[in-house]
C-alpha cells in the first residue's frame, strides 16, 4: 500500500491546469446543429411579448388559467371529472329538448 503522502503526490500530479476555450466549435461541436441559433433567437420575442394565443384572453382567463395551475395532481383530476360530468348531464338535458321538440313537431321543415 501506498504511504499517505505518496497519495497527495499521485492526486497532484494527475492535476491539469490548461485553459480549455470552451467557445471553439472544434473542441466542443453543437450536439443538435441549429439548437443555438433558434435559442438565441426565440429568446427576445418571450421576453417582450407575450405568446399570440394568450393576447385574445381576458383577465378572468388568466385569473382560471392561475387557478388551474396551482392546483394538485388529485384536485385537477377532480376538477376535470366535475366538467366530464357535467358535460354528460348537458347532454342529457339537450337531448330531453331535442325529443321534446320531435314531439311537438317544432323542429319540422316546413313542406314545399
Amino acid at each position: 500500500m501506498a504511504s499517505p503522502n505518496g497519495g497527495d503526490d499521485f492526486e497532484s500530479s494527475l492535476l491539469s491546469f490548461e485553459k480549455l476555450d470552451r467557445a471553439s466549435p472544434d473542441l466542443w461541436p453543437e450536439q443538435l446543429p441549429g439548437v443555438a441559433e433558434f435559442a438565441a433567437s426565440c429568446k427576445n420575442p418571450i421576453c417582450n411579448s407575450p405568446p399570440k394565443w394568450m393576447s385574445d384572453l381576458e383577465s378572468e382567463d388568466i385569473e382560471m388559467l392561475k387557478e388551474l395551475g396551482s392546483l394538485t395532481t388529485a384536485n385537477l383530476m377532480e376538477k376535470v371529472k366535475g366538467l366530464q360530468n357535467l358535460a354528460y348531464q348537458l347532454g342529457l338535458e339537450e337531448s330531453r329538448e331535442m325529443t321534446r321538440g320531435k314531439f311537438l313537431n317544432i323542429l319540422e321543415r316546413p313542406k314545399k
